[in-house]
């Protein structure tokens, strides 16, 4: 399909609100209900190497930074 018949098709659509509605609602991205990308680093943002234990929500990497902070000693 070429740029000229999305467009036009856009405008259709906005000329019919209730099928632009439809449209919407079958096209929108689906809310992650599992999976990797459920949980978000509240800090940095990083969807890899999360610890939620303790209801604490951050990545690895910002745990290091703030766990003396926090009341976390390493033992080793």
């Amino acid at each position: 399909m070429t740029t000229s018949d999305w467009k036009k098709a856009f405008q259709q659509l906005k000329a019919k609100p209730v099928k632009m509605k439809k449209y919407i609602k079958h096209n929108s991205p689906k809310t992650r209900t599992t999976g990797v990308a459920t949980a978000k680093c509240d800090r940095c943002g990083r969807y890899g190497g999360h610890i939620k234990r303790f209801g604490m929500s951050i990545c690895r990497c910002c745990f290091r930074e703030v766990a003396v902070k926090i009341g976390f000693r390493k033992y080793c």
